[in-house]
């Protein structure tokens, strides 16, 4: 006999709109007369070895909606990354409480949890339909047009940009902005949609997608500098010399890591600071000033793209029609059909799990400093309506008399 008993989670780093995809999968699995809990699990897959749930079914659908217009993980997250022993144990839990639908909402890392998990299953044999739903800021997920969570700090990174532009417009100088992004450059790249009139700000766009010379980024500066008396500059935390060795080791005298052993990129505000050092003292510009938006760019409240709100809503909707209709594991993806519209479809978990997307070439410029009217095309729906727009003045110039 069915238990209608379902499962959802939230990995890796929160989003504004992750919130939205897991109302989603509680509210659609709510309408299934065959289901019978909802549970969450509390700090992701932790939380699913230390079986800390909640059951999500005893709560009332105005406060779900509430909670999906808040940014972050309302369930918490985890940065764990299970391997095969670990997954194991999930899908021990998962047996022991009788969970037939485990809905993990994620990025790379938690897709491949979903494969895992769900191998388990079938090796025991046991009915366990598992679901990943896209999310990440980063928008590397393979076989998507993009990603939940990404539009919205997307939308955060070109507003950013756009005032960053107009303070360095009033005072000039040279602005270094430091934006997420470990190996793809498309939170960075969305900088470029703050500009408005030619001069604008960012001048310079740097992503890990093509590798980064110190001398040629200085030449670049100085010549920016030269012909526009100003420049600002966006950069992904994850640039790299040709060997693939982080700008930021090779610049810093101590480098901090994770606990995976990565190199620690996100909020330490170095990789800034010695950007801005490197131009004062090799170009001699004296006005230079830097910032890392850190996790400013995740959850940022009140700036949140309504088709991200959309789509991330419908993306977690989806995954339990997938899971209720279908006889397949996988996970969700979204496809534009149109200008603009999107479908979504259930990848297998093989194709998604583990893998990175990277800018297309098509995106960047031939000089690798900038982005492309494609990528523009390709970005600008997706971050909502209303956009602030900033104007100048038209000034008409009155003679001088002392000063001919």
């Amino acid at each position: 006999m069915s238990s209608g008993k379902i499962l959802v989670a939230q990995g890796g780093g929160p989003t504004a709109v992750i919130n939205q995809s897991l109302v989603g999968v509680v509210l659609e699995a709510r309408r299934f007369k065959h289901v019978t809990r909802v549970y969450g699990a509390m700090h992701g897959v932790r939380g699913i070895i230390n079986e800390d749930f909640v059951d999500l079914t005893q709560e009332t659908s105005h406060n779900l909606e509430l909670v999906a217009s808040t940014p972050s993980s309302a369930l918490g997250s985890t940065r764990d990354k299970p391997d095969l022993a670990y997954c194991h144990k999930i899908f021990e839990v998962l047996r022991a409480h009788e969970i037939e639908h485990f809905f993990y909402i994620g990025g790379n890392d938690s897709s491949d949890t979903v494969r895992i998990v769900s191998e388990e299953a079938r090796k025991a044999g046991y009915p366990l339909r598992c679901i990943h739903i896209p999310k990440t800021i980063d928008n590397d997920l393979v076989g998507n047009d993009h990603t939940p969570g990404f539009p919205s700090a997307a939308r955060f990174v070109a507003q950013a940009f756009a005032g960053a532009n107009l303070d360095n417009a009033a005072l000039p100088g040279v602005y270094v902005g430091v934006v997420m992004g470990r190996h793809a450059g498309f939170l960075t790249a969305a900088s470029a949609l703050g500009k408005k009139f030619p001069d604008d700000g960012p001048h310079l766009i740097y992503i890990p997608e093509r590798t980064f010379d110190i001398e040629r980024f200085l030449a670049d500066v100085k010549k920016t500098y030269e012909r526009f008396g100003r420049c600002v500059i966006a950069v992904s935390e994850g640039i790299h010399d040709a060997s693939g060795e982080a700008i930021l080791t090779l610049l810093a005298k101590e480098i901090e890591r994770d606990a995976h052993g990565n190199v620690q990129l996100s909020g330490t505000g170095a990789l800034a600071d010695l950007l801005c050092e490197e131009i004062k003292t090799k170009l001699g510009i004296k006005r230079v000033r830097g910032d890392t938006f850190g996790y400013l760019q995740r959850s940022f409240i009140g700036c949140v793209s309504d088709v991200d709100q959309r789509e991330a809503r419908e993306v977690g909707e989806k995954a339990v029609q997938f899971a209720m209709w279908g006889d397949r594991d996988g996970s969700v993806a979204i496809k534009r059909t149109g200008y603009y519209s999107v479908d979504y479809e259930l990848m297998p978990l093989e194709d998604v799990a583990g893998k990175t997307r990277v800018m297309e070439d098509e995106f960047i410029t031939a000089d690798g400093t900038d982005v492309t009217d494609a990528f523009r095309m390709y970005l600008r729906p997706l971050l909502g309506s209303k956009m602030p727009d900033a104007y100048r003045l038209r000034p008409a110039p009155v003679a001088k008399i002392l000063k001919k």
